[in-house]
């Protein structure tokens, strides 16, 4: 396929005010739903979209654009640190300089409005006097468009960069100064230990409101709203970690119910390689897994959200269901080069070619997706009709060659067919129904029995497709899903044979591209580290599957946040921030293991 390479002129980004790329797990993510921030060690913002989620970038340091806002130390700073207040993305950073530590508690304001961010920052002198440094420049179209002239009325200034109107409170003294860089507004304050300051800055792709928000109502709110979704967790193990992946998701998930697959775009997978993409988006695969983690909680916020965007999704396009959608359900651009520098290794692609492919087992997820709401009596009359609409593109469907979950070339994916089985077996253990309960069961025995004769390794074990003999790790999710039971031979053969040649020192891969050492083509996925966790839980292996479970939770920095791939070697992330279904597995993860095997929630009725 073509890319489309923009012709405008690379931003540089290499004065005063540049803020050099970190390693993306001193990255910290500030998220209210529709859109999300990364904030770096130094108390920059190296990634903020607006006015949505797949909109360019005011602030683009991550990838070589343009745009600052940044509160940091004046000081040298000795050590750098911070956390998130439970069960929520309130950030606090914390910076130990040679004379004082000074903290910043930092968020988007949540729930987010659909056009304005408001980031709220708060800093505070812990000990001794605090010497701070504000510097604010956003640029529209990931640093291509000018900020403009500021101007400021009543301590209060403005300004616009393109079609972003943007208002900073909380710094009337602020002053533009000329830098390599452009003309920041640039303020130097100081406070006295115990002594705090507000800053807010809003942005938006329209007119602002009248009055800027006030900061303390703005904070009550926040924290309110964070504390009001928050689920229980009773009895899930790591319950802090556990709290923070629902946050994650939640921050992730926009008022339309999807959830974009990761926050940011281009962040490589594998230095100086070609799998560098636009994770800005919702794949249907992530939402439900999502939506699936959500339900083992028994907490119906996000299960809700995930229904109702994927049943939407399917009653749209019926069996030409896309496996990514906008967060409004429209198509996803294809790919394009902005023309940036791009994260160190990376490149600097937006939008996403996978939307224009066929993947069957989209459609086996989403049938799990909906049985588990409809278990916990969440599935409206639209939800059953989209879960009508799924077993009739699986019945015309699944033998078509298809791109499966790893987006590869169009083969029949063993995978693919075995989520639809897990998916069809979910549907056909519900009540209500006894003519589609025997429709889905006879189509599940169908397409179970084929992939049987085609795919079934003399070993014992799936393998990827008729004609690729190897296995792989996503063969593990559709006997905890269902389509197997966990003593069946063919469950534990491939148990076994993903165990011993896809793991290495408690992590695993998604399958082995050559004969090299496993770690030579892409990093530890850590998807399947958590998948490999749920099958030995399932086998009741208990001390196996919390080895599992530790050694991939362990795999993040300081913020918890988790990437695609772990690179075992030198102990980096690798990919997309934070990865949405990483944080979902993980969260499902530390309920299920926190229950006997085999238990599952709820009951609930589907009428037919």
């Amino acid at each position: 396929m073509t890319v489309e390479r923009h012709s405008r002129r690379r931003t540089r980004s290499d004065g005063a005010w540049a803020f050099r790329p970190s390693v993306l797990r001193q990255y910290a993510l500030l998220a209210d739903g529709e859109r999300g921030a990364l904030i770096g060690p130094d108390g920059e913002v190296a990634w903020l979209c607006v006015p949505r989620w797949d909109s360019a970038a005011v602030c683009s340091e991550l990838i070589g654009g343009g745009g600052v806002f940044a509160l940091t130390p004046r000081d040298p700073r000795r050590f750098w640190g911070g956390w998130y207040e439970q069960g929520s993305l309130i950030w606090h950073s914390r910076w130990v300089t040679t004379d004082s530590v000074i903290e910043c508690r930092e968020a988007l304001a949540f729930p987010g409005e659909s056009g304005r961010a408001v980031l709220l920052r708060r800093v505070r002198a812990v000990e001794g006097a605090a010497h701070v440094r504000l510097a604010l420049e956003p640029r529209a179209d990931f640093g291509r468009e000018p900020a403009g002239q500021p101007r400021r009325q009543d301590g209060v200034w403005e300004g616009r960069t393109g079609p972003v109107r943007w208002r900073l409170t909380g710094a009337a003294d602020a002053r533009p100064r000329r830098e390599a860089y452009g003309q920041p507004l640039v303020w130097e304050f100081d406070l006295e230990q115990g002594g705090r300051h507000d800053i807010v800055l809003e942005l938006a792709d329209g007119p602002l409101p009248s009055s800027p928000p006030d900061p303390y109502a703005a904070w009550r709110a926040t924290e309110a709203a964070w504390a009001e979704g928050r689920p229980a967790l009773d009895g899930a193990i790591a319950p802090r970690d556990a709290h923070h992946a629902y946050a994650v998701l939640r921050g992730l998930t926009s008022d339309s119910g999807a959830m974009v697959a990761a926050a940011t775009m281009c962040l490589p997978e594998q230095a100086e390689g070609q799998r560098n993409y636009d994770y800005r988006y919702a794949w249907i695969r992530d939402q439900c897994y999502a939506g699936l983690a959500a339900a083992a909680t028994g907490a119906t916020e996000l299960v809700d959200a995930a229904t109702s965007f994927v049943g939407a999704r399917l009653l749209q396009d019926g069996p030409a269901l896309r496996p990514a959608y906008t967060v409004e359900g429209d198509p996803v651009p294809d790919e394009s080069i902005l023309d940036l520098p791009g994260y160190p290794g990376g490149a600097d692609r937006i939008g996403n070619r996978a939307h224009r492919q066929f993947q069957l087992d989209a459609f086996g997820e989403s049938l799990q997706l909906l049985a588990a709401a409809a278990r916990l009596d969440r599935l409206d009359a639209d939800g059953v009709r989209a879960l009508s609409l799924a077993v009739g593109a699986i019945e015309d469907r699944w033998t078509e060659p298809e791109a499966g979950i790893w987006e590869l070339g169009p083969k029949c994916w063993t995978h693919s067919r075995l989520a639809c089985v897990a998916g069809l077996r979910a549907v056909a253990a519900l009540p209500g129904s006894p003519r589609r309960s025997t429709r889905c069961a006879a189509l599940a025995d169908t397409i179970l029995a084929q992939t049987s004769k085609e795919a079934l390794h003399p070993d014992g074990y799936w393998q990827r497709t008729p004609d690729d003999e190897r296995t792989d790790a996503a063969l593990l999710l559709p006997p905890v899903r269902g389509a197997l039971p966990a003593d069946d031979p063919r469950t534990r053969a491939t148990l076994h044979a993903v165990s011993t040649s896809l793991t290495e020192d408690g992590y695993v891969y998604r399958y082995r591209h050559s004969q090299g050492a496993l770690g030579d083509a892409e990093g530890a996925f850590l998807l399947c580290g958590f998948t490999m966790a749920l099958a030995q839980h399932q086998q009741g292996r208990e001390a196996s599957a919390v080895r599992y479970f530790e050694r991939n939770r362990a795999a993040c920095g300081p913020p918890g946040l988790f990437a695609e791939e772990y690179d075992t070697a030198q102990r980096q992330l690798r990919g997309n921030l934070p990865q949405a279904f990483v944080h979902a597995l993980m969260l499902e993860c530390a309920v299920r293991l926190g229950q006997e095997p085999g238990l599952h929630l709820g009951t609930g009725s589907v009428d037919p």
